[in-house]
């Protein structure tokens, strides 16, 4: 089930924070970077895993600490753009990874749509065509320039 997130995503009281990142190891903006500020030890695992090259495209990092924290690789390097085909395709594993792991719910930002230069008009009806027929609650957090302009 779909439900529109509010406030900070971060908060979220669910069982996982999906962060939409690179294939490089770099949380230099946007909201991953504060996810790396706030939850050092999930940056420092997500860091290795990119060295390690176990963060990959159409593939999302699963990272067990206090809480769960799904990395969700939205383009190769910090630098490029976001590719719709990219995340339809790490929206298939998410929805395995969710099903794996028996969450009930998690909460997913505008994946590829901010920083990584995507349509929210592209990226929210695939988002919710993937993940809506789940069990789950998903909170799905729009742009904020979505959310200024009434979107």
């Amino acid at each position: 089930m779909i439900v529109q997130g509010s406030g900070d995503l971060l908060d979220a009281d669910v069982d996982a924070l999906v962060n939409a990142v690179n294939c490089v190891g770099v949380m230099g903006k946007g909201l991953a970077l504060q996810f790396k500020q706030r939850f050092p030890g999930y940056f420092a695992a997500y860091a290795a895993a990119c060295a390690a090259g176990e963060v990959r495209l159409g593939q999302v990092h699963v990272v067990s600490l206090d809480r769960c924290f799904i990395s969700f690789p939205t383009k190769g390097h910090f630098r490029s753009r976001s590719k719709l085909s990219d995340v339809a395709s790490g929206l298939d594993d998410l929805v395995r990874v969710i099903d794996s792991l028996g969450l009930r719910s998690v909460a997913v930002p505008p994946l590829g749509a901010g920083l990584g230069g995507l349509s929210w008009a592209d990226v929210e009806p695939l988002i919710a065509a993937k993940l809506g027929p789940l069990d789950a609650t998903v909170l799905v957090y729009r742009p904020e320039n979505a959310v200024r302009l009434g979107l």
